[in-house]
């Protein structure tokens, strides 16, 4: 099995520090640093969970480095200052080109920095049956293409994109439902998520850490979980167990 992630991608690197006296300059701490962690975000961290589920994955993103910087409390865990660079890219994804025959499932992480247009993400659904979207606070004015298999989104996502929702149930018309289910997953945090008016909640109670790259990862577990078993409940079910191992994490981590 292999799978084909696209779309925008960085490089997330934690600085943790000390921070135990303020500056006397100005009312703000003074930061210590004391350890770095640096590791691949985005779309990068989708592709890098995939392979930690023992799928094989190529990436396809943009060739200039998105670099994001943390600042963080190594006592509290708590961010103090992120630095965006380069928070962009002119490359564009260019889908003629792809050998599409040769992956089971295409992840699409979309988090709006320029790489991938609605137009093209149009054009991966129309080559590739089994495609699962990540909007990641992209606003798209577009409907969802009708053979996308998942797209998804939070409650935040979701709201900016309202036009989405009557994707939330299965589609109807003349009082019948078509054979295509609901497209979207909608992610609630601590709660869980929600698929077809079905709350599933996490397999347990965690105390979260870090939430970031979480939905990376749940997209990650969802994609290889219905490409190998095909149960929608079991599939959500794993992601849901994925992501609650990684938020127990610091930083951005892999399952």
């Amino acid at each position: 099995m292999k799978f084909l992630v696209i779309g925008d991608s960085c490089t997330d690197k934690f600085i943790y520090g000390k921070c135990e006296r303020i500056c006397p300059e100005a009312p703000v701490p003074v930061f210590n640093p004391v350890k770095e962690k640096t590791n691949g975000g985005m779309a990068a961290n989708v592709q890098a969970n995939v392979k930690a589920l023992g799928v094989d994955c190529d990436l396809i993103t943009h060739t200039n480095e998105i670099l994001k910087t943390r600042y963080v409390d190594i006592k509290t865990n708590q961010m103090l200052l992120r630095i965006d660079e380069n928070d962009g890219t002119e490359d564009r994804f260019d889908y003629k080109n792809v050998p599409w025959n040769e992956y089971d499932a295409v992840l699409v992480s979309n988090y709006g920095k320029g790489f991938l247009s609605a137009c093209a993400i149009r054009h991966i659904c129309q080559y590739h049956d089994n495609v699962y979207l990540d909007s990641n606070k992209v606003k798209m004015n577009c409907d969802l293409p009708l053979n996308l298999r998942f797209l998804k989104i939070n409650e935040y996502e979701l709201e900016i994109n309202n036009h989405w929702k009557h994707h939330l149930l299965p589609v109807t018309h003349g009082g019948s439902s078509y054979n295509r289910p609901s497209q979207i997953i909608v992610t609630l945090g601590h709660k869980g998520c929600q698929y077809m008016g079905k709350i599933y909640p996490p397999p347990r109670k965690v105390i979260a850490q870090d939430l970031s790259g979480a939905g990376d990862t749940f997209l990650a577990a969802l994609a290889v979980s219905m490409t190998r078993v095909g149960d929608v409940d079991a599939a959500i079910n794993y992601a849901n167990e994925c992501a609650c191992k990684v938020v127990s994490k610091r930083g951005v981590t892999t399952i």
